[in-house]
């Protein structure tokens, strides 16, 4: 079938998880207004109701598919435009999922924040998408649509404006959580932490520091880690903010933003130079607690530290930390209860500066648990999107969120409650 004659708009593989949930919810609410259609995928036909029926979601349409099953991957990407696939760790998991979308012709976009993985792919089968006009879009959740889409924005309005490209971006969220005491289960994700395991014994994993780890161009690569070197330090931010690493990772998202850069700045023949890029976590507050907020952001830099220093150590000492790691973090599916979902706010605010002094701000106002719910609502949208013929850019094989998607779209991750506002 051509893409116009797939079955579905949409399939969520993995719609049982935790976050699949979510994305599901999310399809099923928009489809009523858009009339798109969206199927679940899963090992257990049976589970899939009954855990969709429990979100209040009845009637939908399911598929059996499961990764030790290429055939039944095959079928399911035959069916689909795009598959959004919520099953990681994507180290261990991913590829089989990404083979069936680009031998099938259906886009594929994930929440992986694996960046030698992305990078893995990008090598290996990101020609092979390209061939065959397909969209590979990874780490599409709040680690880095967000932030990727806000800072492209900001290079947009800049080259309207003035026609001057960015010579600096910082970023700086602010997440607010519900009201009482937080539980250590907020913010502590067992997917993400899951990842972080396979990242230290995957090959590759000296490069998860690396700005330009998604930059193949090596000239360009170099001028990146020379102008942009990832810092997770604790420093001042605007009116008397402490800024810690972000979380849960400072080693994502400038990857990231930095591959956005150099495929815009190839399309457009050599254009802009490489950029310095910032990004954190603010932590507010007056000069009483000024002390406290230092404290907490330096635990934060020391525990980011430590792993990016784990994933530069040999072979068997990175086994030996990952076993270790295996034992005290919690599995996959460990994360907030689900009446902790929606009380949450966060604001992410670029600033962006010209080699003209010229400045440029774009804000993010979202609601909804950053990792989860938001996450979710964001990466539905964006399937939404790459289903929908025209709404996004002529690009094929392995994109950043922003070069897939295009700025045009901002407006509409609205649905998703999360508002870019670029000011003028």
């Amino acid at each position: 079938m051509s893409t116009g004659e797939r079955e579905f708009d949409v399939v969520v593989f993995g719609a049982t998880g935790v976050t699949g949930r979510r994305v599901s919810a999310y399809l099923a609410e928009r489809a009523t207004e858009t009339g798109a259609t969206w199927a679940a995928a899963g090992r257990d036909a049976a589970k899939l109701d009954r855990i969709l029926a429990e979100d209040g979601v009845t009637g939908a349409a399911t598929m059996v598919a499961e990764l030790g099953d290429p055939a039944s991957l095959a079928a399911m990407a035959a069916r689909a435009r795009v598959v959004l696939n919520l099953v990681g760790p994507y180290t261990l998991y991913g590829r089989p999922v990404i083979d069936a979308c680009v031998e099938g012709g259906a886009h594929y976009a994930d929440l992986t924040g694996e960046i030698p993985f992305v990078r893995r792919v990008l090598d290996s089968v990101g020609p092979r998408a390209e061939a065959a006009g397909v969209k590979l879009v990874q780490v599409c959740g709040f680690e880095a649509l967000p932030p990727d889409l806000a800072v492209a924005a900001a290079a947009e309005a800049a080259h309207e404006r003035w026609d001057e490209e960015l010579a600096e971006a910082d970023v700086e969220v602010t997440i607010k959580g519900p009201p009482g005491m937080p539980k250590a289960s907020d913010m502590l994700s067992g997917g993400t932490l899951q990842s972080m395991i396979a990242i230290t014994t995957a090959e590759g994993a000296e490069s998860v520091t690396d700005p330009a780890a998604l930059i193949p161009d090596a000239a360009r690569a170099d001028e990146v880690r020379r102008r942009s070197p990832v810092s997770v330090a604790p420093r001042r931010g605007s009116g008397g903010t402490v800024i810690g690493p972000m979380a849960p990772a400072a080693f994502i998202n400038p990857a990231v933003i930095h591959r956005t850069a150099a495929l815009l700045a190839a399309d457009a023949n050599g254009g802009a130079a490489p950029f310095r890029y910032r990004e954190g976590v603010a932590l507010p507050g007056g000069s009483a607690s000024l002390p406290l907020r230092f404290a907490v952001a330096g635990a934060l830099s020391g525990t980011q530290a430590t792993l990016g220093a784990a994933t530069k150590a040999s072979p068997a000492v990175r086994g030996r930390v990952a076993g270790v790691m295996k034992k005290v973090f919690p599995a996959s599916g460990f994360g907030p209860d689900a009446d902790r979902l929606e009380n949450w706010s966060w604001q992410m605010a670029v600033r962006a500066r010209t080699p003209g002094g010229n400045e440029v701000r774009v804000d993010v106002d979202a609601e909804g648990h950053p990792g989860y719910l938001a996450t979710a609502r964001m990466l539905g949208e964006a399937g939404l999107l790459l289903a929908e013929p025209g709404a996004t850019p002529e690009r094929a094989g392995s994109l950043t969120p922003a070069t897939a998607l295009g700025t045009d779209s901002l407006d509409r991750f609205e649905h998703a409650r999360a508002r870019f506002t670029v000011a003028a």
